[in-house]
């Protein structure tokens, strides 16, 4: 584990004065220990919004607040704290269970996010806010090298709706067509109507994920026609 902690602070460029610290980080509550990351992810979480937050409004001086809160929503969420995750391939440091590790948990999008805002919450505890932002935002323009809605995720169920309310007059209505597999490793597929009429559909392994890449096929769709 040892070898395995000094890996990671490498990747993290960050050497944690408290060890302890990193472990907990690393700890998923499947892994039955006396303290898991669970605590740390809540406090991650925040302090990321934070950073983010923060980082935009200096980056992005003459946008408007709205425009502000859609670039962080596409940045704060569990599919771009997943894809730091991979950046530092923390899958391969997460302390599971056998029964976690058999269900292809440490390629799990939830804990893979998870863990990265445990990361970040054990660097704000260990040494504040300043070195919590260095690791945060290094990570991020190395994902991200152009921040903005059209190469970032993008929250396209908010931008359809607000594409064919401008040109239709309506909103779209999402449907579930099918469901399949096993409880742990459900497959959704979800339709998106407009005016009645289904304009794309899509599969994901939540409703949600199934709505949005629905969403953003349909979003494609109606631009590429509106062009």
């Amino acid at each position: 584990m040892k070898e395995s902690i000094k890996e990671l602070e490498q990747r993290l460029d960050y050497q944690f004065k408290d060890t302890q610290l990193i472990i907990q980080a690393l700890t998923h509550k499947s892994y039955k220990k006396t303290k898991n990351n669970e605590r740390l992810e809540f406090l991650g979480d925040a302090v990321l919004d934070l950073i983010v937050g923060e980082y935009l409004y200096m980056k992005f001086p003459s946008k408007s607040e709205g425009e502000l809160s859609k670039l962080r929503a596409s940045l704060v969420n569990d599919k771009s704290f997943k894809n730091l995750a991979l950046e530092l391939n923390l899958g391969n440091y997460i302390l599971i269970s056998a029964a976690e590790e058999n269900n292809q948990g440490r390629d799990k999008d939830s804990l893979l996010s998870n863990a990265f805002e445990a990361i970040i919450g054990a660097i704000y505890l260990d040494e504040g806010i300043e070195s919590a932002k260095k690791t945060a935002i290094t990570l991020l323009e190395k994902v991200y090298p152009k921040i903005d809605m059209q190469t970032l995720f993008k929250d396209y169920k908010t931008l359809l709706q607000e594409f064919t309310q401008a040109h239709f007059g309506v909103t779209p209505e999402y449907i579930l067509v099918r469901s399949s597999g096993p409880d742990h490793k459900k497959e959704f597929e979800m339709a998106v109507l407009l005016k009645g009429k289904k304009v794309a559909k899509a599969r994901g392994s939540t409703k949600k994920e199934a709505e949005q890449n629905a969403a953003e096929r349909a979003f494609k769709i109606l631009e590429k026609e509106k062009r």
